[in-house]
């Protein structure tokens, strides 16, 4: 039986692993469909990063391949199986107030800061040098390993798309992109919107007090929306709605302002961004300016729009109101974000949702009782998008496998997670996301100063060794 100190190998190794991380990170793969060309579909910088990994896997031996420029893969091994390792490249944009530069790759305090080093650069260079450690070893295998790099899982997955619709699925495989120990099932997603039937404008309502222009909230279906506007006239007395949103404001804990312009009133609010698997982690900004709005009598062409979100929507993330609620053992309850919400009086109201719901919900039926219900309230069901649950089986080898090499590597008994976000994982038909992130550690990916600690990398990178070869062996 071979024995291998796993951890040991990695130290052997730790300069370069950090030096090929910091050069990975320095490369600025983000989206940039404006300055996509037929070689560069996705930008310049993407195929920069995806290039970069090609070339060192040629540089250290091993098979590589580019397809379409779009996505990529690194194998060694030999084997009718395979076993794969599910990377991408891409990374979202840096935004602002970084204590160093995004794509510095600057260490200090034990930390690689870079946009990218969790999410998901600095794994996929570990999970390569995992891979490097089984070749160079020269240990006995009887699958081939393949590290598929994917460049569009931050927007589209066209990627994933299109290197399925070239190349074989692998046998079994994960995806270093999201927790530790395990996380064996992902809830369903999708995205639609809800649009109001529009109705002929309505004559003036001597009994409304908001004569509602526009209102506007959220810009992606899978953020909490952390800012909301709404234009209005005041048919009454401007300081009495003005005082009257303020204790809103402070009884909901909220920030917002009021002002007139040119004669109408200007409400907007500040909420808190979160992302939309768990919209109770936020304060949906939309939301409660919607509310505000219904509870100071709008006028009749935007009182339905108002009261739909007071009445099914607000401060109700499972969909009771909706009547959709459920739930189940392996991946918890359906959730309900408002990413979207518009209204404006020549083109009505609109709400865009995220629903993510447990791996043993019938879709189509939640489906049909969502058009059923919202038909009722004036309102139609559209552009709807759905990206199937994943789940693996507890009992799968898969799952045994990687549970015994996180459990000898850490001491620490490896637990099985379901989440509401969506891994590159869900595109395998066996497959599950492993690490990087720690049990304990802050979740900072998408995050100004992002970063990972060396020593998770260097960690992690000996669970993937192992777990490697314990798959392919």
């Amino acid at each position: 039986m071979v024995h291998i100190n796993w951890s040991d190998e990695v130290l052997k190794r730790k300069d370069a692993l950090i030096q090929d991380t910091q050069k990975i990170l320095r490369i600025k793969s983000v989206l940039d469909e404006v300055n996509a060309t037929e070689d560069a579909p996705l930008g310049g910088g993407v195929k920069e990063a995806l290039l970069f990994m090609l070339e060192m896997g040629e540089k250290d031996g091993f098979k590589a391949k580019n397809v379409g420029n779009l996505a990529g893969y690194i194998e060694f091994g030999q084997g009718e199986e395979s076993v794969g390792i599910l990377c991408h490249v891409d990374v979202v944009p840096e935004g602002d107030g970084w204590s160093s530069d995004p794509y510095g790759a600057e260490i200090r305090d034990g930390k690689i800061f870079a946009r990218g080093a969790i999410d998901d650069k600095g794994p996929t260079i570990a999970a390569y040098y995992a891979m490097k450690i089984v070749k160079e070893l020269n240990l006995p295998l009887n699958k081939r390993v393949r590290m598929i790099i994917g460049t569009d899982e931050e927007s589209d997955w066209r990627c994933v798309e299109h290197y399925f619709e070239h190349e074989e699925m692998p046998t079994v495989g994960f995806a270093p992109d999201a927790d530790f120990p395990i996380i064996f099932a992902e809830k369903g997603i999708c995205d639609f919107d809800l649009v109001q039937s529009i109705t002929e404008d309505k004559d003036a309502d001597p009994e409304a007090k908001l004569e509602i222009i526009s209102f506007e909230s959220g810009r992606r279906y899978n953020m909490v929306p952390d800012f909301a506007r709404a234009v209005m006239h005041v048919q009454k007395e401007k300081t009495d709605v003005i005082q009257r949103y303020k204790d809103f404001l402070d009884k909901h804990g909220v920030k917002g302002k009021c002002y007139v312009d040119n004669g109408q009133l200007i409400l907007e609010l500040e909420g808190v961004s979160a992302h939309g698997m768990e919209p109770d982690q936020g304060k949906n900004a939309g939301l409660f300016l919607a509310q505000f709005i219904h509870e100071n009598k709008p006028d009749q062409q935007a009182a339905p729009y108002f009261e739909f979100a007071s009445r099914y929507l607000f401060r109700d993330s499972r969909g009771k109101q909706l009547g959709v609620a459920y739930s189940d053992d392996i991946s918890g309850e359906l959730t309900i974000n408002i990413g979207k919400m518009s209204f404006n009086r020549s083109e009505g109201g609109m709400f865009g949702l995220n629903l993510r719901y447990p791996v043993t919900a019938d879709i189509e039926k939640t489906k049909e009782l969502l058009e059923l219900f919202v038909g009722q309230k004036g309102f139609k069901l559209e552009k709807f998008s759905d990206s199937k649950p994943h789940h693996v089986d507890e009992n799968h080898e898969l799952i045994q496998i990687l549970k015994n090499v996180y459990e000898e590597q850490t001491g620490e008994t490896a637990e099985l997670l379901a989440i509401g976000g969506g891994t590159y994982a869900r595109s395998l038909t066996s497959g599950v996301a492993f690490g990087p992130l720690f049990p304990g550690r802050e979740d900072i990916a998408h995050q100004k100063d992002e970063y990972m600690y060396i020593d998770d990398l260097v960690k992690a990178t000996a669970i993937y060794a192992q777990a490697i070869y314990e798959l392919a062996k």
